[in-house]
């Protein structure tokens, strides 16, 4: 069994069909190790400890079985998941939005550096779910505004990091605060003196599911360290390597946020797309930066370890650091934002003789195996930045668009004296809307595939819901999808109940704003929920998106890949509608009648390689 695909799925767990049905959506179809680990244990009301690779599911793991152990309709707070920063409890609260959304349950996000006035009012609106960080979850518990006598299940999510963080205090009284009978979640990726301290103070015969802990080699990330040349700065070190990589998204990590402010400048400076992310950013600014990047929009992500904590960010292909970290278990947290749920990932790391130590105990204690890598010169950095810039402007012409009007003044701009200065900034203002459109229209197309994904899902759910007999065979669920249609009434009026095919709300409107913008919490005017509604027919699926591990770093574009792979499947060429080649994957849309003999070749030689072929993830809000 790997650690990112269980021997089971999800049709065989014991869930409900509200929760099945959120699942199909999602495109889940079979649970990681730690999804099918945990389950019956949190089914069964017992205290966990629960350790497990970053990237494998972990989210998902206590949500689907706290979602399943809360009754529908539920209107009071009956789960409390604490997390160390802003950003990971809005992606948990996104995660358990989506999952919990057939079962009318609110999920509202309580945290430091917004509204509390909002959050309070989201909370009487009848939370079920409540996700935030600790000082905020004390400050309204303090105030009255969040009721704590009807918790049954407390989750501390990343716990190591919490407590490292200082928040041990807070996570303790709120542990004091809670009933006796609740059950306790603990997932940490190490278990220092004081988790330990916590479970023995606070759990109650925990059970502990090791899967893997976070020191351990990656080796489904490659794994780069590149030698700083002191000949020139330490920025245009990176600049160098930047324009040999050439990564399609990347987090820079910086060990100061002083530094995250340099590099954010010189990037952009030098025409790459940048915003840092730091401890000085207002939480507006930092919801702004996170938006971005989650949605294509911008490339290079410069922030430090501390404002980088929970970031979940799929598709992500580089890691890079600007200077290796202080304390080497953070290399490991660092690199795991890419490479998720086991995918290939690339770590990228500058390297200077004073971090030598740092380099032999990653070696060494954690066995990880670095491939070096040499910068190159000057001159083939400027060779490689010329030729990618011309070949952007020579595809862009190929599209179509009439230029000749502007030749005659392309020509008496080459007689002005300051045509290089004009010529540069019309250069400057091309790149960068140029690369917003096309980011744009990414984020267009995965709109479009996503959702005819879900349809996809809808479809699957709707037969096998007919083949086992419809709802008429699940009648013991009845009386509780009743009431709790009852309790839910008019009152929610939650989006999540319209049906699978109806188009889903656009990204600005995820959870990334304050609780009471997320998809939990609707708005008045929308539709009612009902939790028993059937799914309704969807739309046919016209097209199947396909995750390929083959590259341009192979030698792959798009022609070949596509001839290579419809040859390699047994299908026609016109199978393959679309094709995206990234550097290491690539992204290929077939027919959907022909998608079965495309995943049948996972694990085959493609080229002179092996290839895994899987249906491509919905990308996260």
């Amino acid at each position: 069994m790997s650690d990112y695909v269980a021997t089971r799925t999800f049709a065989e767990l014991p869930l409900s069909e509200e929760l099945r049905r959120a699942i199909a959506e999602k495109g889940y179809t079979a649970p990681t190790p730690v999804q099918a680990a945990v389950l019956e244990p949190i089914l069964a009301g017992k205290d966990l400890i629960v350790r497990s690779k970053t990237g494998t599911g972990k989210t998902a793991a206590f949500g689907i079985p706290l979602i399943e152990r809360i009754p529908v309709g539920t209107k009071h707070v009956a789960a409390v998941a604490l997390c160390n920063t802003r950003e990971l409890a809005l992606q948990v609260a996104e995660e358990l939005a989506s999952l919990s959304k057939y079962k009318g349950l609110e999920v509202v996000t309580i945290y430091g550096g917004a509204s509390a006035e909002e959050q309070m009012r989201a909370l009487d609106r009848g939370a079920a779910i409540v996700v935030g960080t600790p000082g905020r979850v004390q400050d309204l518990f303090d105030r009255g505004r969040l009721k704590f006598d009807q918790v049954q299940t407390c989750v501390l999510d990343e716990a190591d990091e919490m407590l490292g963080a200082g928040f041990f205090e807070d996570v303790t009284r709120i542990l004091n605060s809670l009933p006796k009978s609740r059950q306790t979640l603990l997932f940490s990726a190490t278990v220092p003196p004081d988790i330990e301290q916590l479970v023995q103070t606070y759990l109650k015969n925990p059970e502990t599911i090791l899967l893997s802990g976070d020191v351990f080699t990656v080796d489904h990330i490659d794994n780069v360290i590149i030698d700083v040349v002191d000949q020139y700065p330490k920025p245009r070190n990176l600049l160098y390597l930047l324009e040999r990589e050439n990564p399609d998204s990347a987090i820079i990590f910086c060990n100061t946020r002083t530094d995250t402010e340099l590099i954010a400048n010189v990037l952009n400076r030098h025409g790459l797309d940048a915003e840092m992310l730091n401890g000085d950013l207002a939480q507006k600014d930092r919801e702004r930066v996170m938006g971005r990047i989650k949605k294509g929009e911008l490339r290079f992500m410069v922030a430090t370890d501390l404002a980088a904590r929970g970031i979940d960010i799929s598709d992500l292909t580089h890691v890079i650091n600007y200077s290796l970290p202080e304390d080497p278990a953070v290399y490991l947290h660092r690199v795991g934002r890419t490479g998720r749920i086991g995918k290939k990932g690339t770590a990228l790391s500058l390297v200077t003789g004073a971090e030598i130590m740092t380099l032999s105990t990653l070696q060494k204690k954690f066995g990880i195996k670095f491939r070096q890598m040499t910068l190159p010169s000057p001159e083939e950095a400027k060779s490689l930045w010329t030729d990618r810039a011309i070949k952007e402007l020579r595809d862009a012409m190929s599209t179509g668009m009439a230029f000749e009007a502007y030749l005659p003044l392309a020509k008496d701009l080459a007689g002005k004296e300051e045509r290089l200065s004009l010529l540069a900034y019309a250069l400057k203002y091309f790149f960068t809307h140029h690369r917003m459109e096309r980011a744009q229209m990414r984020s267009a197309g995965e709109e479009k595939l996503d959702a005819q994904a879900d349809e996809k899902a809808a479809q699957e759910f709707h037969a096998s819901h007919a083949r086992k007999g419809g709802r008429g065979e699940k009648s013991e669920r009845g009386p509780r999808g009743e009431r709790g249609a009852r309790e839910a009434g008019g009152s929610s009026g939650r989006r999540e109940g319209a049906p699978a095919r109806e188009k889903r709300p656009p990204r600005e409107a995820s959870a990334q704003s304050t609780a009471s913008s997320s998809p939990a919490n609707g708005d008045a005017s929308a539709a009612p929920v009902d939790p028993n509604a059937p799914v309704q027919p969807a739309a046919p699926v016209d097209r199947v998106k396909l995750y390929v591990t083959a590259g341009a770093e192979q030698g792959w574009d798009n022609e070949k890949l596509a001839t290579a792979i419809s040859g390699l499947a047994g299908q026609p060429r016109d199978t393959v509608l679309a094709i995206d080649v990234k550097p290491r994957h690539a992204y290929v849309v077939v027919k959907p009648d022909a998608h079965a003999a495309y995943l049948a070749k996972n694990g085959a030689t493609l080229g002179e390689a092996a290839v895994s072929i899987e249906v491509a993830r919905p990308r996260r809000r």
